[in-house]
C-alpha cells in the first residue's frame, strides 16, 4: 500500500519523523503524527542469527493477525494496533555503519523520537547533543520511565510500576474496607498511552517554535511526570489539603452520586454532574424528597452524606430493569450509561458511526481491523494511508531515497547492518 494523491490535505504533511522507539509511548506518540500526516520512519533491529528482529510488540501474541488462508503470522495484534502509517526499516545501531545510516536519516528529518534508556544513545553516538549540534533545526525526543535527571534517570521504566509509583494504583479499585479491595492497575497501560499523547502535543509545539525561530530542540519526557500529571483532580485535592485520596471503587471522590449501582437484571452507571441533575433523577426515582432534603440538595451536601444518601439510592435503582432505567433517565437528561465489554462497545451504534474502527489492506490479509484514529478534523482528515508495516517492508525504499543503490544496499545487508 503506497501514498496516493488521492488522500486529502494532512496537516502534518511534509514533515519527517525518525521513529527510533519500541513498544508503546513511543510508538503512540509516532502513529498519531503519522495519523496527522507526518511520514514516519520506523527503525528497527534486523534480525540476526536465528532471532527475529524488530520491535518487542511484533512477538507480544496471542493473538496474531491470519493471513488470508486463515493461518496464524507472526504480526501481533498488539504491534497492529499501534504503527499504522509508518515505515520500517532495520538498522543495527551498535554497528558504526548502521549510526551512520541514521545521522543520513536525520539530515532528512525533522523529528526524532527515541525510548531508550538514559546513557545509551550517547554510546551510539546519537544523543540529542551530537544530534542537535549537527541538525540544528531538529527536534529530539527522548521518551524515558524516569527523565533525563532525578535520581531515578538511569532505571528501566514501565507502565505497570509508573502506574503505583505515580499515585494512580492508590486511587484505582474497591475500598480497601469492602470485599475485593485493594489497589488495582488500569486495564490499559496508560502511563505509556498518555505519555505518548503528551509528547505528541510537545512535539507539535517544538516544531511551531522551530519554524518561527529556526531552532530545533529536546523533549525530555518521562511515564512517571506524566502519570503524576494525570492524577489531575486528584493531585489537585491533595495539594490543596494535604490529605491524600483513598480508592473509592466505582464511586467519584468529588460527585455523589456518580458511579456504578446494580439494578434489576445487572448493572448502570449513574453520572449526576450537577444539583439541577440530582432533581431531575429524583423525579424520574420517585424520590423528589430527596432533592428538597438540606442534607442532599447541593452536590457538596451529598458528597459529606454520601453514607447515608448512596444506600437509599441502590434500594431504589434495584427497583428496575437497566432498559428501564435508561430510557428514563435519558428522556429526563440525566446522565447514565451500560457498561459494554468490547464487543458490545464496538457495536454500539454511536461507536460505529464515529466510524472507531477502521478496514484496512495489509501485505498478509484484505481486511485489517484496527481501532481508528477519534481525531475528527475538517479541513485535514486523519487518513490510514498504510497499513502496520512488515518487518523491514520499507528499507530499501528509504535507502533508495538516501542515495544508497542497490550495490550498496546488498553489501550493508551482508554485513548486519540492514
Amino acid at each position: 500500500m503506497t501514498e496516493s494523491s488521492s488522500f486529502a490535505p494532512a496537516a502534518l504533511a511534509g514533515v519527517r519523523v525518525l521513529d527510533l522507539s519500541r513498544v508503546l509511548a513511543g510508538p503512540w506518540c509516532t502513529q498519531t503524527l503519522a495519523d496527522l500526516g507526518a511520514d514516519v520512519i520506523k527503525v528497527e533491529r534486523p534480525s540476526s542469527d536465528g532471532q527475529p528482529g524488530g520491535d518487542d510488540t511484533r512477538g507480544w501474541g496471542p493473538p496474531f493477525l491470519k493471513n488470508r488462508a486463515g493461518q496464524e503470522t507472526q504480526e501481533a495484534a498488539y504491534f497492529l494496533g499501534c504503527n499504522r502509517n509508518k515505515r520500517s526499516i532495520t538498522i543495527d545501531l551498535a554497528q558504526a555503519q548502521g549510526q551512520a545510516l541514521v545521522h543520513r536519516l536525520v539530515a532528512e528529518c525533522d523529528v526524532l523520537v527515541e525510548n531508550f534508556k538514559v546513557g545509551d544513545m550517547a554510546r551510539y553516538g546519537l544523543d540529542a547533543i551530537a544530534l542537535l549540534a549537527a541538525q540544528p533545526r531538529l527536534v529530539y525526543c527522548s521518551i524515558t520511565g524516569f527523565g533525563q535527571t532525578g535520581p531515578y534517570r538511569e532505571r528501566a521504566g514501565y507502565d505497570y510500576a509508573v502506574q503505583g509509583m505515580g499515585g494512580l494504583m492508590s486511587v484505582t479499585g474497591e475500598r480497601d474496607d469492602r470485599p475485593g479491595g485493594g489497589p488495582q492497575k488500569v486495564g490499559v497501560a496508560v502511563a505509556d498511552l498518555f505519555t505518548g499523547l503528551y509528547a505528541t502535543i510537545a512535539i507539535q509545539a517544538a516544531l511551531r517554535h522551530r519554524d518561527a525561530t529556526g531552532v530545533g530542540q529536546h523533549i525530555d519526557m518521562a511515564l512517571l511526570d506524566t502519570q503524576v500529571a494525570m492524577l489531575a483532580n486528584l493531585g489537585a485535592n491533595y495539594l490543596v489539603t494535604g490529605v491524600a485520596p483513598q480508592r473509592a471503587g466505582n464511586a467519584h471522590q468529588n460527585i455523589v452520586p456518580y458511579q456504578v449501582f446494580e439494578v434489576r437484571d445487572g448493572h448502570l452507571i449513574l453520572a449526576v454532574g450537577n444539583d439541577g441533575q440530582f432533581a431531575r433523577f429524583c423525579e424520574v426515582a420517585d424520590c423528589t424528597e430527596l432533592a428538597r432534603d438540606a442534607r442532599f440538595r447541593r452536590n457538596a451536601d451529598r458528597v459529606r452524606h454520601r453514607e447515608v444518601l448512596v444506600p437509599m439510592l441502590a434500594e431504589l435503582m434495584a427497583q428496575r430493569s437497566k432498559q428501564a432505567w435508561l430510557t428514563a433517565l435519558e428522556a429526563a437528561k440525566v446522565p447514565c450509561g451500560a457498561i459494554n465489554n468490547l464487543a458490545e462497545a464496538f457495536a454500539d451504534p454511536q461507536v460505529q458511526a464515529r466510524g472507531m474502527a477502521v478496514s484496512v489492506p495489509h501485505p498478509l490479509t484484505d481486511s485489517l481491523r484496527l481501532v481508528a484514529s477519534p481525531m475528527k478534523l475538517s479541513a485535514t482528515p486523519v487518513q490510514v494511508r498504510r497499513p502496520p508495516p512488515l518487518l523491514g517492508q520499507h528499507t530499501d525504499e528509504v535507502l533508495l531515497e538516501l542515495g544508497i543503490d542497490s550495490t550498496e544496499r546488498a553489501r550493508l545487508r551482508s554485513l548486519g547492518v540492514v
